[in-house]
């Protein structure tokens, strides 16, 4: 029986391995069964370090059984950040370099938006994600996250503005949070907004990459390295974890963090789910609870792009911090997230779904009782550097990757 197995996967490599590499479909009619399936990630770790339970890294493949493909719609957009899905299921997508745009569902893309504040795009800088108002229908309102030049460098900021009726312009746009303390840097910013249930936003910031900013992360003096939750006008949210508490901002909700480009909500049980960039090695996937410590940089899967050790002794495991549900060696470069809820494939039904940018692939990650059971990756061939994913009215998964594309991921 053991011969038999091993035959039938060698086999499907194989077939997989002759597809055609020009192929933007997905090849799903041999599916194996998700339990005989190896891990995706073969590539050697860069440590050796032990994952503090089974299951934390390197789980068992899984294999979509639904045919479906992944097509471009639009091509040329100018380093597409994060996508926003409109009313009418058009798309309002970010650029980098500080432009808004809209795309329609036969992907035609609008000139750009004017009356946005000035962004600072050098390095990983620029303007990054976007969320709707919940009464976005009538208000019409945005809001957003940039990278905003100030005295000392630059730092993570908040805006909002009105969409204008004739989708021109965003009018009274206004800065209504920064993520203090400045730093000239050009690394590192999170990025990532959305609204919880309570009509408060959730935002994400980075700690700056330097050494000299990385402590920030631990230090609740400091807002850099965190995920905050403010009011619409900027203001820390009620109920906040740290809310009347010395040396610490209320607005913080969790901190430890190294660079959380992707956040989503679990759509049955309401969990707030994060990932994160690691050094080399050590991306994350947390799920995050207020006030919690997620440990960076003292604890981690990682360790320096030069290959030094990050501590001394490096440490993966301590008490009080929190342990990733899932983490990367090598990398997958997570970057923005999202839940599938739609009817088009009945086996994605509250999978997460994983931006991945120097693994250039999508990861859909299979989650049960809070823990990774199954990795695929999606539109591999592609090799392009994926920034965002988002799910549409119409039920596909539209993801965006740095070199300008807009995808369309949807049942055959």
């Amino acid at each position: 029986m053991k011969n038999l197995v091993t035959t039938i996967l060698l086999s499907s490599t194989v077939l997989m391995s002759c597809a055609n590499s020009n192929s933007t479909k997905e090849d799903n009619s041999a599916a194996a069964q998700d339990s005989i399936l190896p891990p995706v990630e073969t590539q050697k770790a860069n440590t050796n370090y032990k994952p503090a339970f089974a299951g934390q890294t390197r789980v068992a493949g899984a294999k979509t059984k639904t045919p479906f493909e992944g097509k471009v719609i639009a091509q040329g957009l100018k380093s597409p950040w994060g996508i926003a899905v409109l009313p009418d299921g058009r798309l309002l997508i970010t650029e980098k370099e500080g432009t808004l745009r809209i795309v329609t569902k036969d992907g035609k893309v609008s000139n750009a938006i004017t009356g946005l504040p000035k962004v600072d795009p050098a390095g990983q800088g620029g303007l990054f994600g976007i969320t709707l108002d919940p009464k976005f229908s009538s208000n019409k309102m945005l809001y957003w996250v940039f990278t905003q030049p100030v005295k000392g460098g630059n730092l993570t900021a908040v805006a909002k503005g009105k969409l204008a009726e004739d989708e021109k312009t965003i009018q009274n746009a206004t800065v209504i949070y920064q993520a203090a303390p400045a730093f000239n840097g050009k690394l590192h910013y999170g990025g990532r907004i959305l609204f919880d249930k309570t009509g408060n936003l959730i935002v994400t910031t980075g700690e700056r990459s330097e050494l000299e900013t990385r402590p920030q992360a631990q230090d609740l003096k400091s807002a850099l390295g965190k995920i905050i939750r403010i009011t619409t006008d900027g203001k820390p949210a009620a109920g906040n974890p740290f809310a009347g508490k010395a040396n610490a901002l209320p607005e913080i909700y969790s901190y430890g963090h190294r660079n959380v480009q992707g956040i989503a909500f679990h759509p049955q049980t309401g969990d707030l789910w994060s990932t994160e960039f690691g050094p080399r090695g050590g991306d994350e996937l947390n799920l995050v609870k207020p006030g919690k410590n997620y440990g960076w940089p003292t604890i981690t899967y990682g360790i320096e792009y030069s290959g030094k050790e990050i501590g001394n002794p490096p440490i993966q495991q301590k008490n009080g911090l929190e342990q990733p549900v899932y983490y990367w060696d090598p990398v997958l470069s997570p970057s923005g997230i999202a839940f599938y809820t739609g009817k088009g494939i009945p086996e994605w039904s509250n999978n997460l779904f994983i931006a991945g940018l120097s693994s250039t692939h999508i990861a859909r990650l299979v989650l049960k009782n809070n823990k990774v059971v199954g990795e695929e990756r999606l539109l591999a061939r592609e090799g392009q550097r994926f920034r965002d994913v988002v799910q549409g009215k119409d039920d596909a998964l539209y993801a965006i990757t740095d070199a300008g594309r807009l995808y369309r991921i949807a049942k055959k």
